[in-house]
């Protein structure tokens, strides 16, 4: 179910010697950075970048790109680190320069969807399912990926008083955050690969499914409406603290131990209108994950003092470290494991998409990426390109 979108809110410049300061340190780490996280996709080849070179010039020099304002969607999760350490720590607005940031606080996928649609907002953080289910509700034609986020911070938690091992799910109760979300895909499509008989839309079967919102989890598992959890961070970490053991991370159930846990998505209408506020955007991203990676501490504690600001309420800080080191922060949008995620969607019978013409082919998402200006960023910055594995917008 759909929550309602937070008030949107007008994002509040920080002081310009700070913007500076934290900007040198983050080209300062930018190169070892990127040698440490260097992902080894294509050609090392830069490509053309003039047309970066200049929109960064304007941008830095505090000129107003295409658009007055641009309206960035996000949760206030740490899985969309991104997007708080960025807006934290004023890289977005740096590359934006007169162009002014308004930002907006989502507690579910559809509704920053519903908030994309309405342009009620132009650019947005978001998980994999909700992007998949926009992108086909209408038809291909609402949104684009336009770059990664994260990997991997999802985990099955339980109560080791009542599971001891995989084997013990059956006549359980395990909680996801809500109907058809990334998570509830994930669950269902493991216990089907186990053998266990779920029915999907009402979560009855030989594990019990319940959707329920991660900001009542921790209750629910402390009064023992559900005994475990498929849940990303940091619900994983809460529940760890309450007595919960860890006793599935997802990231092992996929090659390189990486799939996509939150994209970029920008509406089709700005991306044509707007290319280089879209490719400032792209820019603030690239330059804040590499910022992540050069001063972690620094970036997990902003994304913490964001989400104090935007829920009220900081993470404990053993919450916060666990859940922090499950998260890995990347340009790279893993479109090879999005299309297994609709593929496991259409399996579980949340999801009804055409499937392509090729025979035994899975989901047909041809359309829902467009790297063409992340890829330039990457050119521009001496990295290689990333990959749409052929799902490209043509």
């Amino acid at each position: 179910m759909a929550t309602t979108p937070t008030p949107p809110h007008t994002y509040t410049r920080p002081n310009a010697g700070r913007i500076r300061r934290t900007a040198a340190a983050a080209v300062a780490g930018l190169t070892a950075a990127a040698l440490l996280s260097a992902c080894g996709y294509g050609s090392n080849a830069p490509g053309k970048s003039s047309d970066s070179t200049a929109a960064a010039a304007s941008s830095a020099a505090g000129g107003k790109l295409s658009a007055d304002t641009v309206k960035i969607g996000y949760f206030a999760n740490l899985t969309h680190g991104t997007a708080l350490v960025g807006l934290q720590e004023g890289l977005f607005q740096k590359e934006l320069g007169g162009t002014q940031i308004k930002t907006q606080v989502f507690n579910a996928g559809p509704a920053e969807i519903e908030a994309l649609n309405a342009g009620s907002i132009d650019i947005g953080w978001i998980g994999p399912s909700p992007a998949i289910n926009g992108f086909t509700k209408s038809d291909g034609k609402s949104l684009r990926i336009i770059g990664g986020s994260a990997s991997g911070g999802v985990k099955l938690v339980v109560n080791p008083d009542k599971i001891s091992s995989l084997d013990d799910l059956r006549g359980k109760k395990i909680a996801t955050p809500q109907l058809g979300n990334t998570q509830d895909v994930a669950l269902l499509n493991y216990l089907s690969g186990k053998g266990y008989k779920v029915d999907a839309s009402s979560g009855a079967g030989d594990v019990s499914v319940v959707r329920t919102d991660n900001k009542v989890t921790p209750d629910a598992y402390k009064q023992g409406s559900v005994d475990g959890a498929w849940v990303p961070e940091p619900t994983a970490s809460k529940l760890v603290g309450l007595g919960a053991k860890v006793l599935l991370d997802e990231k092992d159930l996929w090659p390189d131990k990486k799939f996509v846990i939150t994209n970029i998505i920008v509406s089709q209408k700005f991306l044509k209108e707007h290319p280089d506020v879209v490719e400032a955007v792209l820019r603030g991203s690239v330059t804040t994950n590499a910022f992540i990676k050069a001063d972690p501490d620094k970036a997990k504690a902003d994304a913490n003092e964001a989400i104090r600001k935007d829920t009220g309420n900081a993470l404990e800080p053993s919450v916060l470290d666990a859940a922090w080191a499950g998260i890995d922060f990347l340009d790279d949008p893993l479109a090879g494991t999005l299309q297994a995620e609709a593929d496991h969607a259409v399996t579980a019978g949340l999801l009804k998409l055409p499937r392509s013409s090729s025979a035994g082919a899975g989901a047909n998402l041809n359309g829902i990426y467009d790297l063409t200006l992340l890829n330039k960023v990457l050119a521009a910055k001496g990295q290689g390109p990333v990959a749409d594995a052929g799902l490209a917008a043509r």
